[in-house]
Formats: structure tokens, sequence, C-alpha cells
């Protein structure tokens, strides 16, 4: 049996689009989005825009789980993950099987807003209020109505050409 480094179903770099190859070139944190259901999914377009109200807005895949327990409670909550995350980013992102759901095999707290990763403290409770499709996915805009921060977050987990990376990874 070979165990390989790289995926050898991965379409070559040559033929890959140039947009897709420059997107992944631009570091992104890697978040986990929840709704009441529950439901998630790994996100990693994301941005946080202050001001009265503080707002988000994300580009979801509108077939994901997420997408109709968004719609259904109007609210959801978003949680940055840490580099000890990497296994639950990938069964959210449905690329690691994930027997009795995704939500099994990690400690969770409930919150108004949708379950959070119980060893995260800093996440943001979203209420929605809008959606359109735009590209592949469908922008999602939000109002920030709580955030809580945490003291002792693990460094952030980071998605760059593909893979995932820490602060220090090399």
């Amino acid at each position: 049996m070979t165990i390989h480094g790289t995926d050898p179903f991965a379409t070559p770099e040559n033929a890959r689009s140039p947009v897709r190859r420059l997107r992944g070139r631009l570091p992104a944190a890697v978040t986990l989005w929840t709704a009441p259901g529950p439901a998630g999914l790994t996100v990693s377009s994301v941005l946080v825009v202050d001001g009265e109200p503080a707002r988000l807005l994300g580009l979801v895949d509108e077939e994901s789980a997420l997408w109709p327990a968004v719609q259904a409670a109007g609210v959801f909550a978003v949680a940055p993950l840490g580099t000890p995350h990497r296994q639950v980013a990938d069964r959210f992102a449905g690329l690691l099987p994930a027997p009795g759901g995704p939500f099994r095999g990690a400690q969770w707290r409930e919150t108004g807003y949708g379950p959070v990763l119980a060893d995260l403290g800093t996440w943001a409770g979203c209420r929605l209020v809008d959606a359109r499709p735009l590209g592949f996915g469908l922008l999602v805009e939000a109002t920030i109505a709580h955030v809580e921060i945490g003291a002792a977050d693990p460094d952030p987990l980071l998605h760059y050409r593909g893979r995932y990376h820490g602060l220090t990874d090399r």
C-alpha cells in the first residue's frame, strides 16, 4: 500500500482555473459556521465589517446542510478555528468521513445561534439579513448580534494553496 503526500485525484495545477489559483494564494482564516438543527459548514471566505450594526459577509454553498438550517432559524454562529481543529474543519467541509455526523467526536456548547466548539472562546452570533447568488456560491449577509472573545484561543487555522497552515508552519 502506498501513501501519497498529495491528492492523487486533484486537478493538475496547470489545468486549474487561474482565478482559483489566485484565491488559493490569499491566506484565509478557517471558520466554522453552525446553525440550530444542528448543521454546520467550514467557511474560509469571510469578511467582518465594523459599523452600526456590524456585519458579517461570507460565501457558502447553498446546497450544504447549513444553508436550509440558517434560513429556517434566521441565526447562526461563526467561530474561527484553531490549529488543533484541522480534522473538525475537514469533517464539516465534507473532506473527512464523519460516521454519526460531523458534530460527533467533539464537545459542544449550545448557544442561541447554534452550537460552538467547547474549547473555543471566540465566536460571533449572527442574524441573517440577506443572501444572493454570487459566483459559484451564495453571498450571505448578517448582522453581528453577539460577540465573545476568548482569552486563550489556539493559534488560528489558515487555508493557503489548498492546505491548512498555522502561523508558524513553514
